[in-house]
């Protein structure tokens, strides 16, 4: 009797954080994880900082890919950026051609292009921004999709954001997040209702998962932190999303949440 198919999941923005944290809460579920990330190799990240310049961050690819491993599943680390098109779709492509079919697919990653304030903004990464986390998602969905279909069925799982639904605490680096940055998360929140809309009857669900205030490397490294924990958001475990991503993937039960977004801190404490 031939083996079972193990699970495939994709997760974008998996070098650190939410993303790394949700990529080994998979592999300990017994999923084989590709995921993508700039950063190759340990030494090589780094995030603006406020104040100007750059800050050293931890993470890459290759890390993930060792914890992955020893979470005792496959790992396919898969180099992407989600400014260039052309390597958004290259990673879907890979993924398929490496290990023929895709299960779970999680956008995760995003572009942070700085946080001006409105008067400060330039339109050109006011547009890039909006690029990066929603038009480039739409099309690695799309490169993703026909495969899902015809192996019967998949989930896609965006990251939702409460900036998309809340008015900032203050302004931005204050408390607060730009207007380019909510509007670009509040765009990929209408994705998952469009897709449930058009392929639910083809066995493809889609879900927004808000992993809640989650301090992560590149968030300490950047700066700002500090004045949104002070503004009285709480903060929430990096590994909580992606334990709930992992029931969303995997339990018929989870079609009550269909049309809702996740606050996953809550339901991560129900399931445990």
């Amino acid at each position: 009797m031939p083996a079972p198919t193990r699970r495939v999941a994709l997760v974008t923005g998996a070098s650190r954080g939410i993303g790394r944290q949700t990529a080994l809460a998979l592999a300990r579920a017994g999923w084989d994880v590709a995921f993508t990330a700039r950063t190759r190799a340990e030494g090589e990240g780094a995030v603006p900082r406020r104040e100007g310049g750059t800050a050293p961050v931890e993470g890459s690819l290759a890390t993930t890919a060792a914890l992955v491993e020893q979470a005792g599943a496959r790992a396919l680390p898969v180099p992407m950026d989600l400014l260039d098109l052309a390597s958004v779709r290259a990673a879907a492509a890979t993924v398929l051609e490496q290990w023929g079919r895709l299960d779970l697919l999680v956008n995760n990653a995003i572009a942070h292009l700085g946080h001006p304030r409105l008067l400060e903004a330039d339109l050109d990464d006011v547009a890039a921004t909006m690029t990066a986390n929603y038009l480039h998602q739409l099309a690695l969905v799309q490169a993703v999709l026909p495969a899902m279909l015809a192996q019967g069925g998949g989930t896609i799982v965006n990251m939702a954001s409460g900036s998309a639904t809340s008015d900032p605490p203050g302004p931005p680096e204050e408390g607060g997040w730009s207007i380019s940055y909510s509007a670009s998360k509040a765009a990929l929140g209408r994705l998952a209702g469009g897709i449930n809309a058009e392929y639910r009857a083809q066995g493809i669900r889609a879900f927004n998962v808000d992993p809640g205030f989650v301090v992560t490397e590149a968030m300490r490294a950047r700066g700002g932190a500090e004045e949104i924990e002070a503004a009285g958001f709480p903060t929430a475990a990096a590994d909580a999303a992606g334990r709930v991503i992992a029931w969303l993937a995997s339990s018929p039960e989870a079609d009550a949440w269909l049309g809702k977004v996740i606050w996953s801190p809550t339901l991560a404490e129900k399931l445990s």
